[in-house]
Parts: C-alpha cells; structure tokens; sequence
C-alpha cells in the first residue's frame, strides 16, 4: 500500500492480510505527487478495509511525503493482561523512526493513552521496560513495526476506532523531535560510552538491591526451616558458604560416579598371578589386532598409489 501512494500509480486490488483473513479493496486512486497532503487526508477518511482505518503521518512539518498507519480496535480469542481486548488498538506499518511517544501524542485525542507497546510482527511478545540505563535488555526495532496502544477507557478505543485527520499528524515533536541521520549515530555513539560516576552508581544500587533480595531469601528458608510441617516435621537446612547439595537425580549421578572412581584407584591391579597372566594376554592380543589394522592401511595406500616411505 505504502509503495503504491508513493510512486503515484493507480492500483484496482491489493490484499491486506492480517492473520488467516484475507480482504480485497476495490479500485482506488492515491496521490499524484508526494506534495499533496489534502489528497493523503481524503483518502484515508474514505480509506476501510477490514475494519482497518488509515491515518496520514509525516516526520517533520517541513515533510512533503506522508506515511498512512492503519489501525483497528485489537480482538482476539486469546486474553492477555497487557493487551485487554476492550482497550487496546493495533496500529499496522509504524515507520522504525517512529517512537512511543509519537504514537501516544498521535491517540490521546481520543482518550488518555496508558501504554503504547511495539512488536516486530502482530501477536509478538511484549518485553518488559528495561530498568537499566546501561545494559538494556532488550533491542530497539528497527524495522517497520505494530504497535498496541491502550487506553485507559474503553470508550477512548471507540473513539480511536473512528478516527478523521483534517492534516497530517507530525511525529516529531519540538520538545521531544526524533533524531535521525548522521546526528542520530552520533548519539548512539555517545549513549555507548557512558559516564564512568553514572555507571558506578548504577552498579552500586543494583548490588545493594542483590543483596537486600538475597538476605530475605535466606531469612524465609532459616523461618521455613524452624516450623514444623502439616505432619510435624522439620525441615533441616544448611547454611553458609558452602550448602548442602540438591538432591536430585543429576546430583546422585554425579556423587555415584566420584563414589566409583574413588573404589577403582583403591583396588590393586596384577596383584594376583593370573591378573598378571591376563593382562599380558589383553596387550598382545590389541598389539596383534593393531598390527593387523595398519597391514590394512598399507595395502589401501598401495592400491591408491599414495604409498610414499621416504
């Protein structure tokens, strides 16, 4: 769709698909030249293809070309706390540079906007924000994207689901603009080199909060350990640097296989007489075996002529 209005070519069909559905639109004309936002605008608000609406957006308000996202209300079979069904809504073709807060600002005029997630593919997994300035745990997208956006109010996403534009919707904002270009790997240059003090500080709180989390741990085992159970039994622990090991199936293996390597170094080997009778015959019967095998090699590399002695 988005190659299709921005060449300017007249198209009669194209396909939408969004999961196992598969929906035609009729005949339409896009824009003639990129420099016609008013004709972006009165496409989309005729635009309706399989409960998708569309919504002209641009980078900056200097911007001639237009981006269409296409959104509809999110229903699925499958609850998920993060995206319930009755408040969120999914918004197709999001540019890379397009980021959270645009989207946001893009749907609070119909309602105030709790979350705005982003996804590589529709159904993908939502990551949690990372709590780290400077180990991320998750990557940016960047690639085009869908995003989620919930609201705080069901009647909000009714709303949404409606949405008209008399222009184009400027992602970049003058108090939060979106970086792009050469200025844009020059911050991400910067933002890998942090402040060594910053860093520090980070490092220092995420200790502490290790250490605070591992203290109630073992609080919780030692008050476990004092109580009896349901038939009255108490559960004895071991504490300290070195606690007792797990026991399970793994670890019996393990303690097993010590247990039998220790028994082998304490027997003693051609103690006996026919041990060392049958020792003897063992070596010489794998010297025979042995002798044998490389007459073998040698007649192969005779036969391949690849036989070079010297």
């Amino acid at each position: 769709i988005y190659m299709c209005m921005h060449v300017g070519t007249n198209f009669s069909q194209f396909l939408l698909k969004f999961g196992h559905k598969t929906v035609k639109m009729a005949k339409t004309t896009a824009p003639t030249s990129s420099g016609e936002p008013n004709s972006y605008v009165k496409l989309c608000q005729e635009f309706s293809v399989g409960g998708f609406s569309a919504v002209p957006v641009k980078l900056r308000p200097g911007c001639k070309a237009c981006h269409l996202l296409y959104f509809k209300p999110h229903h699925v079979r499958e609850t998920d706390d993060k995206r319930p069904a009755d408040r969120t809504l999914f918004v197709l073709n999001v540019p890379p540079y397009c980021t959270q807060d645009s989207v946001q600002r893009l749907f609070s005029r119909c309602g105030k906007v709790q979350a705005v997630h982003f996804c590589e593919r529709p159904g993908g997994q939502i990551h949690a924000e990372d709590q780290s300035t400077f180990f991320p745990t998750t990557q940016d997208i960047r690639t085009f994207k869908v995003a989620y956006v919930v609201f705080e109010k069901a009647s909000a996403l009714k709303k949404a689901a409606g949405l008209k534009l008399s222009e184009p919707f400027v992602l970049s904002a003058a108090d939060k603009p979106i970086v792009t270009g050469m200025r844009k790997w020059c911050q991400k240059y910067t933002q890998d080199r942090p402040d060594v003090t910053d860093l520090q500080s980070e490092l220092d709180s995420f200790m502490a909060e290790y250490d605070k989390r591992k203290k109630e741990e073992l609080e919780r085992e030692k008050a476990r350990g004092e109580e009896p159970d349901e038939e009255g039994w108490i559960t004895v622990t071991r504490h300290g640097r070195t606690p007792g090991a797990p026991r399970t199936e793994a670890m019996e293996k393990k303690a097993l296989k010590r247990e039998k390597k220790k028994r082998s170094r304490r027997e003693l080997m051609n103690f006996y007489t026919f041990q060392i009778r049958e020792s003897k015959r063992e070596h010489i019967a794998q010297l025979r075996k042995k002798f044998e095998e490389d007459k073998e090699k040698i007649a192969t590399m005779k036969a391949n002529r690849r036989f070079r002695p010297y």
